[in-house]
This record gives structure tokens, C-alpha cells and sequence, in this order.
């Protein structure tokens, strides 16, 4: 199982010059990857939001993750950069193709592009997103994705999309893509990413002490496609909180360095390939209101405690 690491992008600890020191030092450790999330807004009255409870403070203040990643694409050599996920209604195909070729290319051909549908009304709202047949909108727009990224004269369309004839140029490094990872924790999703993408990704809520039923569900509908299903890269956010350890009703990833270095392990066990260290989603390291020095501290210090 690979080892990545979800470099500073929210709250106050995510300045440039603490995203660089924590990526070169992923990176000088033998981590796979880097990676970044999006959020567009945060609702300025909590209490009226749709949802309350899907709003923490990590969502406050968050940097745009193509943007981050293009910066650190220049700080790095190796470790390969990874998005979890920007969400498609927010974009059209046409210009994710063309953001996604230039990073892939000023990274030298690593990027990792997850996408996923969004689940903020307020997002949606806020974007212009329609928000009826979620499904059938993101096979085409991957699909569409797909079609400008190949060789030759785009000539798409669809229901939803139309480009071309037309020259989508330049291309992106990785042929015939970068692979495209979708999220989603529903069957529907999970099969969709079976059956169309390279991989799935793990939201943050999601169970970890079940995912392998869920991997197994992307990797059945990837065999249901006629696909190798040992090539479909599941792939986990690891949401970290290092706390005192020994609580007998603690969260996977939550607890002492050995706790958590034994729940990795038992992630592996369950069919993951890649899971990716992320301390954004702590409040106490995430937010805005949390002492930056000391969350680079405990980013270092899980670096170090977890290296490859």
C-alpha cells in the first residue's frame, strides 16, 4: 500500500512556505504522493446551512487545490500530486482538460485527478450547478474529459456537452490520460468508478473500519466491465488525530502513532492501495483559529512517525 501525505491547505497553518517545507519533507521521506482538496465557500451564517454538521472548520479556509498543486509541482521532483476531489458540476469538461494537461505537464506527468459530484447545496447554488441527473451528467462529462485528452480532432457530442470539431492542444504527459479517480460513497457511485475510472476514492466520513466492502463493490464493477479489477487503484483519505491513545471506542486513524500505524495496516489488509495522511481535517490542526507552529509541528512529527 502506497503512503501519501495532504499537504497544509486549510486553516492557518497553510502558507506557502509551510506547504513547501511539509511536501519536500514528504517527499525526502519516501511518501508517494501529495494531495489537496477543494471547497469553494463556507456559509457565513452556520446555523442556516443546509446541513450544519457538514460544515467543520476545515472547510473555513481552503486554498484552491489546482492552483496548490501547480505551485508544488515546482517544489518537487518525484512524489506524484493528487486532487480529492474537485467536484465536476463546477466546471465543464473543456476546461478541466485544459487545466488538468497543463498541470500534468509543469508536473512532469503526476498528476492523479479525482472528481466527484459535490454534495453543498450552497456550492450549488452559488456555481449555477444544475443539480438533476448527477449520474448520468458525470459519466458524460468523464467521458467528454476523456475525449479532449486523446490524440487528433475532438469531435463529442452529447447530452449535456459539445466540443468539437475541434484541436484540444497541448495534451497532458500521461497517456492516454491521467488516471481520473472518482469519489462517491453510494453503490451507484462506487460501481460508476468501477466501471469508468482508474480508481475510487474515500471521502472523509467515510467508514474506514468498512471500506473493504465498498472496495470490493468498485472492484466487482470493474470485473462486471469486462476490467481487470486488480488494476482499479482504491485509494483513502486518512483522516489523522493523534491523541491519547487506548480509548476503546476510538475512530481508525485516531489515537496514539502505533494505533494509527496499526489501523494503516489493517486498511491494507481491506484492499487499499494508496491512502493518503490527511491532518486538515483535525480542528485542532485545520482551522483558522489553531496555532500554525504548532500544527506544522504535528505534521512533522506524523511525517516522521509514519515514513514509509
Amino acid at each position: 500500500m502506497d503512503l501519501g501525505f495532504a499537504v497544509p491547505q486549510s486553516g492557518s497553518w497553510a502558507t506557502p512556505a509551510n506547504q513547501v517545507a511539509l511536501a519536500r519533507r514528504a517527499e525526502q521521506l519516501g511518501y508517494a504522493s501529495l494531495w489537496a482538496f477543494q471547497r469553494l465557500l463556507y456559509p457565513a451564517d452556520v446555523a442556516s446551512a443546509d446541513d450544519p454538521r457538514r460544515w467543520p472548520p476545515v472547510y473555513r479556509s481552503v486554498h484552491d487545490p489546482l492552483m496548490t498543486l501547480a505551485f508544488l509541482a515546482g517544489q518537487t521532483d518525484r512524489a506524484r500530486l493528487g486532487v480529492a476531489v474537485l467536484n465536476m458540476p463546477w466546471f465543464s469538461p473543456l476546461l478541466l482538460a485544459k487545466q488538468a494537461a497543463t498541470l500534468d505537464a509543469v508536473s512532469g506527468g503526476r498528476l492523479d485527478l479525482g472528481l466527484g459530484l459535490g454534495w453543498a447545496a450552497e456550492e450549488y447554488r452559488a456555481t449555477g450547478a444544475p443539480t438533476d441527473r448527477r449520474g448520468a451528467r458525470a459519466e458524460e462529462f468523464v467521458a467528454c474529459l476523456t475525449a479532449c485528452f486523446a490524440d487528433g480532432v475532438v469531435d463529442f457530442h452529447g447530452e449535456f456537452h459539445d466540443v468539437g470539431p475541434a484541436l484540444v492542444d497541448p495534451k497532458p504527459v500521461q497517456r492516454p490520460r491521467p488516471p481520473v479517480l472518482l469519489g462517491g460513497g453510494v453503490e451507484a457511485a462506487l460501481r460508476r468508478a468501477g466501471r469508468i475510472a482508474d480508481g475510487w476514492i474515500s471521502s472523509s466520513g467515510q467508514d474506514l473500519a468498512s471500506i473493504g466492502s465498498a472496495a470490493a463493490v468498485v472492484r466487482d464493477a470493474a470485473r462486471d466491465a469486462g476490467r481487470d479489477p486488480d488494476t482499479v487503484r482504491i485509494v483513502t483519505r486518512g483522516v489523522v488525530r493523534v491523541r491519547p491513545g487506548g480509548a476503546a471506542d476510538r475512530r481508525p486513524l485516531t489515537g496514539s502513532l502505533d494505533e494509527v500505524r496499526t489501523d494503516l495496516a489493517v486498511l491494507a489488509e481491506q484492499g487499499v492501495t494508496e491512502v493518503f495522511l490527511d491532518l486538515n481535517f483535525d480542528s485542532e490542526v485545520g482551522s483558522p483559529d489553531a496555532d500554525p507552529d504548532e500544527s506544522v509541528r504535528r505534521g512533522l512529527e506524523v511525517l516522521e512517525a509514519l515514513a514509509p
